[in-house]
């Protein structure tokens, strides 16, 4: 397994927007517009790979110098429950404390509420409704390495 940084509009990033599409959207009736998408060419875009196939993926938007938000987190149904999305959301933290961000919030399905909370987030404000589902948002504080 492969945890690595894939660059916009590349093969590999199209194969992040089908996962994405299939976990996240399709169930919902929704789809990507080219706007949408076009906004994530100077963001962190993070996938796991296995034998050459994209089977994770998130990403990482700057909110400000310190804060990142992590969006978009899907793992393919044959993965699931199998630590992948863990070991995905440990890549993401490193990378976002390579880059000197100390907090990543998160907008989280109340489904996956419990999921984040095992990995140290919390819950910040009011239930609220996105892509027509309820949501929390989250954060996390990242301990940055002294130099």
């Amino acid at each position: 397994m492969i945890f690595k940084l894939i660059t916009y509009g590349s093969k590999e990033y199209s194969e992040m927007v089908e996962l994405r599409y299939q976990i996240l959207r399709k169930p919902l009736g929704l789809d990507f517009s080219e706007e949408y998408l076009s906004k994530e060419k100077s963001d962190n875009l993070c996938v796991c790979k296995e034998d050459n196939k994209t089977i994770g993926a998130c990403i990482l938007t700057p909110i400000d110098n310190h804060i990142i938000q992590l969006r978009q987190m899907a793992v393919a149904d044959d993965y699931q429950g199998k630590g992948i999305g863990k070991m995905l959301i440990d890549f993401a933290e490193q990378t976002a404390s390579d880059n000197g961000f100390n907090k990543i919030t998160l907008h989280a399905r109340k489904t996956a509420v419990p999921f984040y909370e095992k990995l140290g987030y919390w819950i910040i404000g009011d239930e609220f409704i996105e892509v027509n589902i309820p949501h929390y948002e989250m954060e996390k504080n990242l301990i940055q390495k002294i130099q």
